[in-house]
């Protein structure tokens, strides 16, 4: 199975490096051709989402991507990724593919919180360390979408059939285990053992 990485903006070397430690094939998507390589996974990183999905655009890369989510590609999306992903962004206009039914609230711990570190549980892996830049939360999640965690009463991961989002960077910690988890949605889709 190979991985691709967008890599418009943000921070997508450090998913690279975690999924260099699982042993995961994986490239770089940063042109239209990248599109074509062929891959089993998408990651879309922490960023700047405003610039990603202009990017896209610009670049010709949007509706191919978007086609290839709603057809069915695992795809991981964190913090930017988480909204470039949701289908409604709190107040404004979703900039992305909008393929996952929940509403995020972008900026959503403030100035004062605009980073902070907590340990919480995530669903069928145990407690893990999360890493908040600036980051959103998920304000409503429709019943076909899973949450995966929260912190302070805040979803902040959750999963629809084969899109996973965090609002947190877990590509800024030593932890493997969300991208294992991620990996272990791939393997199931591709083995048609967890979709049917």
């Amino acid at each position: 199975m190979k991985i691709g990485i967008l890599a418009l903006q943000g921070a997508f070397a450090e998913h690279g490096k975690m999924l260099d430690k699982l042993n995961a094939e994986h490239f770089e998507i940063r042109n239209r051709m990248d599109l074509d390589k062929g891959f089993d996974g998408l990651i879309i990183p922490g960023g700047e989402s405003t610039v990603m999905g202009k990017l896209l655009r610009d670049l010709d890369m949007y509706d191919n991507l978007k086609d290839k989510v709603k057809n069915g590609l695992p795809v991981f999306g964190t913090c930017a990724g988480l909204l470039l992903l949701a289908g409604e962004v709190c107040g404004e206009p979703a900039l992305g593919f909008r393929t996952m039914d929940i509403m995020v609230k972008r900026n959503a711990y403030g100035r004062q919180l605009g980073s902070f570190y907590a340990e919480e549980e995530f669903s069928g892996i145990g407690k893990i360390p999360m890493t908040f830049i600036r980051a959103p939360y998920i304000s409503h999640i429709s019943e076909n979408v899973e949450c995966l965690a929260r912190v302070d009463g805040k979803i902040v991961a959750a999963r629809q059939g084969r899109q996973l989002v965090t609002a947190f960077h877990p590509e800024l910690s030593d932890d493997l285990r969300v991208h294992e988890y991620f990996l272990t949605m791939m393997r199931g889709y591709h083995n048609k053992d967890l979709f049917s």
